[in-house]
């Protein structure tokens, strides 16, 4: 089966912004696209009929590190891959477990070999090297796999952040010769994309750029960014990333983030984005909208009997009143995670796909700098 193709449709002619077309053999990608977030294999109070009908996700994503600890290889592979085992039949990204080795597992120790650290589930040590982790993503079989790296945390010191930076690099290589040297799994074909490191050091992000377009991958990504950095120094970090890797390539910010992080984000050149919040804050009674932020535990819409969003074309958003969804969160109810959840989601999808919309329309700029003061606003 041919590698991931991307096919670059339109430039914004007054920013940076892109609409393109990634193929791959679970189907295509139109982006700008926004990637919810399936951790251990489900996207958390979803049903994957959900994220097809309600949400309309084009691709998801699934860890690494918390698949290999739950369910393991063995099921997973006995299964025919994650595909096979959860039933989403569209693209899957894989994380490559790097950010959990480093921000959930316990007494976890970093040499050249990878990382030896204790599960957060049941103490049990494992090591992660870059050979094992490409091997590992075999077997959960996404479409598209992520490099094994280090994610400083911020602030790092310039000597950590350069360290960190040139072992990413080394793993990366190994990575390559890895993934370069095994076969798909499943019959179609798996895509490996590098990550672009270097905290906020303009010379060091430089270099890793510099790097990772080097490898000639089929998409590139920008990573160790919003993970607590001023929102100005992650635009300018994200901006100079996009400046050095190559233009028909997709590009994909790790981790970003709220709606308007991620217009300004694509206005600089980014094509792809994953973010826990609209699911973790959608749990939390916090709905993203189309015409603002809206605190559903507030009193204000206890008797509201409007629905959660008539401007986005979502069923659930459609159907559901902002009292009703207020009671069931107050009730704590399960059923209300999940409307939060799927209408936060479906609110993601809908505002790529309208900025996709501007961009071939080319008036984007001017869409977004309208809606990014908009979807700031608390309603």
């Amino acid at each position: 089966m041919p590698a991931l193709q991307f096919d670059l449709q339109h430039t914004d002619s007054f920013s940076k912004a892109r609409a393109g077309k990634i193929t791959t053999d679970h189907g295509e990608i139109l982006t700008p696209i926004f990637m919810p977030v399936g951790t251990v294999g489900s996207v958390k109070a979803v049903t994957q009929q959900q994220l097809h009908t309600e949400v309309k996700a084009q691709i998801i994503l699934g860890n690494t590190y918390h698949l290999y600890l739950r369910p393991g290889l063995e099921i997973l592979e006995s299964a025919g891959g994650l595909h096979q085992f959860n039933g989403w039949d569209k693209p899957i990204l894989t994380d490559s477990g790097g950010y959990q080795v480093f921000s959930l597992a316990n007494n976890r120790k970093l040499t050249e070999e990878g990382a030896l650290f204790q599960s957060h589930i049941d103490g049990s040590k494992h090591l992660f090297t870059p050979e094992k982790v490409m091997d590992i993503q075999r077997i959960i079989g996404g479409d598209i796999v992520m490099a094994f790296d280090e994610c400083p945390p911020y602030p790092s010191d310039y000597k950590y952040a350069k360290d960190s930076m040139e072992l990413t690099h080394r793993w990366l290589n190994r990575c390559f010769e890895r993934f370069d040297t095994t076969p798909d799994k499943y019959g179609y074909t798996q895509n490996l994309f590098p990550i672009v490191q270097g905290s906020t050091y303009k010379d060091l992000r430089t270099a890793s750029a510099e790097f990772v377009a080097s490898k000639n991958a089929t998409g590139n990504a920008i990573g160790g960014l919003s993970v607590g950095e001023p929102m100005e120094m992650m635009y300018e970090f994200t901006e100079l990333c996009c400046d050095i890797l190559p233009v028909q390539k997709p590009r994909y910010l790790m981790g970003v983030g709220t709606p308007w992080n991620i217009l300004e984000s694509i206005a600089l050149g980014v094509d792809m984005f994953d973010c826990v919040m609209p699911t973790r804050n959608g749990r939390n009674a916090m709905l993203f909208t189309s015409k603002g932020v809206i605190n559903i535990d507030n009193k204000k819409w206890e008797n509201d009997f409007s629905v959660i969003d008539d401007g986005i074309d979502c069923p659930m958003s459609n159907y559901y009143s902002k009292a009703y969804l207020r009671h069931l969160m107050k009730s704590k109810e399960f059923l209300g995670l999940t409307i939060a959840s799927v209408h936060n989601l479906a609110f993601y999808l809908w505002l790529v796909g309208e900025a996709r919309k501007h961009i071939l329309a080319g008036d984007f700029a001017g869409w977004k700098a309208e809606m990014v003061v908009k979807l700031q606003q608390r309603l």
